[in-house]
């Protein structure tokens, strides 16, 4: 989960099109901070610990609370309208979202599962909570495997050849293709393909993320999701991992540290 959330906390600087669309820019700045993906991240780890083993009601239940629980704590992360709303609310239903949330917050879930199938229906049970639509559903199932294929060996080619098939996104276009009429949009569909892309192009952890920062939109989001794909094949260097948890509160690092000893 590291590669995710520093994909946000590097990301979140050029949020709304705010960068210059190049690979050249300072990893870290006063700006460089944890958002709500960190956040909902952080969330769907802990839940998925606490209810592992159980059935998926009990994993929906576990996911719901700790969204509630964590949402919170923080509540001026940067969640967007909907999820906001569904946070405050008591009795919190599906509310058939597309957007690119439910993909952001699912890295847990392509490391915690042995197979691609199981992987596929954890991230979809970590979607359908609140991102019941679809479109929300496949933007977790796409980056919970691609990150399950890097973890367990498949090359690039392989991860893309299943993506493309199972998924049907298209991932013909290169960053050079995208980058330049991309813009700022909240849908899995226009997020996770060109998220994946940035990963597929990258040459190690650094330039994926800088790969993804390029393209711009929102780009704390794309580059929180490429950056999971990027830690499970690449892994990611001890310097950034440090960081990470230096540019976390405690409470969040806690949860890193017992993720990181649940996997092993």
């Amino acid at each position: 989960m590291y590669g995710a959330i520093l994909g946000d906390m590097i990301g979140a600087p050029y949020e709304f099109d705010r960068g210059s669309k190049t690979k050249d820019f300072p990893l870290f700045g006063k700006h460089s901070h944890f958002t709500d993906d960190s956040v909902m991240t952080i969330a769907v780890a802990q839940a998925l610990m606490d209810a592992a083993g159980q059935d998926d009601d009990a994993i929906k239940d576990a996911l719901v609370r700790a969204m509630h629980q964590w949402g919170r704590r923080y509540p001026t992360a940067g969640y967007g309208y909907r999820f906001y709303h569904w946070l405050r609310m008591q009795n919190s239903e599906p509310y058939n979202s597309y957007g690119n949330g439910s993909a952001m917050r699912v890295s847990a879930a392509g490391w915690m599962c042995d197979t691609l199938a199981q992987t596929r229906h954890l991230a979809m049970l970590t979607a359908v909570v609140t991102h019941n639509h679809p479109e929300g559903i496949k933007g977790a199932e796409a980056t919970a495997a691609a990150i399950f294929m890097a973890r367990t060996g498949a090359t690039k080619d392989a991860i893309k050849a299943y993506i493309v098939r199972e998924f049907g996104y298209d991932l013909s276009r290169t960053c050079d293709e995208i980058r330049p009429t991309y813009r700022h949009v909240e849908s899995c569909q226009q997020t996770v393909p060109e998220a994946i892309t940035a990963f597929l192009e990258g040459t190690d952890f650094e330039d994926v993320i800088r790969t993804a920062v390029s393209l711009g939109g929102d780009c704390d989001t794309l580059t929180c999701i490429a950056g999971g794909i990027a830690e499970a094949f690449y892994g990611v260097p001890d310097a950034l991992r440090q960081a990470c948890i230096a540019r976390l509160p405690k409470d969040m690092a806690d949860v890193l540290t017992r993720f990181d000893a649940y996997r092993k």
